[in-house]
């Protein structure tokens, strides 16, 4: 119950993500670059400032790495200027459809099998996606597109990482850390094209405060207890919470088409537990 809860808090944050900063850059609070800058630096100060009030810790805290902080940087860079052009639905399938799919790649490279029950209940859960936007709205931008699937290969790899967290939250603290230098330089293209206004920075240190930050940390908590297949098809349903979330904060209205979309998702998401499930049942018979 305890990894579910988790992972139910660690969907809505990432949706969050997409309604806030189509909030922000949609309606033209914030350039792309600014809002980055202060999305992630909002999130390094909160999650200093809990790491340090933490009273459970002892020893030596893991710090997280270059590479993951690397990541977290592209893919936050690239999801920020991909909202441009890109609506809060259309911007969510295509970055977690290229995070199930480099995430599923880079677990059979390393070795992993997909059961067949798994991969029926992949294609279920995609298939949701699809029909979510394709047709209905117009076809996204190439840039956007492009722009997002980067995000989605960097997010895929910032969520590998975490597999062997041994302190979710310390690791997110010194991800979102290790991204200043990156963030300095990052800086002078922002003077340059600064664009922002008192709503556009609250959005911003909304997403790096709460959704990014102490979000991603509490997604670390769960991946490293789950499959790499589990973990992919799971944030398949982060579309379906920002289509929702869009009705609510950005006046779309809710159709037949979120609805039905929903029910594919969420009986593909089930199909893949399921099997898993199985499999990990079957294993300890054998074992026995």
């Amino acid at each position: 119950m305890k990894i579910l809860l988790y992972t139910i808090l660690a969907l809505v944050a990432f949706a969050g993500n997409s309604i806030l900063c189509r909030m922000a850059l949609g309606g033209n609070a914030i350039d792309p670059a600014s809002f980055t800058l202060v999305r992630l630096l909002a999130g390094a100060v909160v999650l200093a400032v809990i790491l340090k009030l933490k009273t459970n810790s002892r020893g030596v805290r893991s710090r997280g790495s270059w590479r993951a902080a690397l990541m977290l940087f592209v893919y936050a860079l690239a999801f920020s200027y991909a909202y441009v052009s890109l609506n809060t639905a259309a911007g969510a399938l295509v970055l977690f459809g290229s995070v199930q799919i480099v995430m599923i790649l880079v677990s059979l490279l390393k070795g992993g099998k997909l059961h067949w029950f798994e991969v029926i209940g992949v294609v279920i859960a995609f298939s949701g996606l699809v029909y979510l936007v394709f047709p209905g709205v117009s076809a996204p931008s190439l840039g956007g597109f492009l722009l997002m699937t980067l995000a989605g290969i960097a997010w895929a790899l910032y969520t590998i990482a975490g597999k062997g967290s041994a302190d979710p939250l310390s690791d997110t603290a010194y991800n979102f850390i290790r991204t200043l230098p990156l963030l300095i330089l990052l800086g002078g293209v922002a003077i340059m094209q600064c664009d922002i206004t008192l709503g556009g920075i609250c959005l911003a240190l909304l997403s790096g405060g709460v959704t990014s930050g102490i979000g991603y940390s509490i997604w670390y908590s769960v991946v490293k207890k789950i499959s790499v297949v589990q973990a992919a098809v799971v944030q398949l349903f982060v579309p379906i919470i920002a289509a929702v979330g869009g009705v609510i904060f950005v006046n779309e209205s809710l159709s037949y088409r979120i609805i039905l979309s929903s029910i594919f998702t969420l009986s593909g998401i089930l199909v893949v537990m399921i099997s898993r499930q199985q499999q990990v049942t079957s294993d300890l018979d054998v074992g026995e």
